[in-house]
């Protein structure tokens, strides 16, 4: 598999893809060794002055290493994408 660049992948516009640089997941190989639910705990430490939405964010994540659109999960997918992230139901 080809190691492609942030923008290439699903759901990675530049705000995300600017943001995910900030802790170190610089490409998909990067992104896929974090794993979304640890990629999105990083983004919410380095970024304690905004809130990042579940949906918008860790359901993105998730969406790009999986090459699916990040509102095709099914509602199981999402809760433990949730508690992964650490995220009590």
């Amino acid at each position: 598999m080809p190691n492609r660049a942030l923008l290439e992948l699903k759901n990675i516009g530049k705000t995300v893809a600017s943001k995910l640089y900030q802790i170190g997941g610089t490409n998909e190989v990067e992104l896929r060794k974090l794993g979304a639910a640890k990629a999105y705990q990083l983004l919410l430490e380095k970024n304690t002055e905004k809130q990042l939405p579940v949906c918008y964010c860790l359901y993105s994540l998730e969406g790009a290493i999986q090459d699916r659109h990040w509102d095709a999960f099914s509602e199981n997918e999402k809760t433990e994408l949730r508690l992964s992230a650490g995220f009590a139901e």
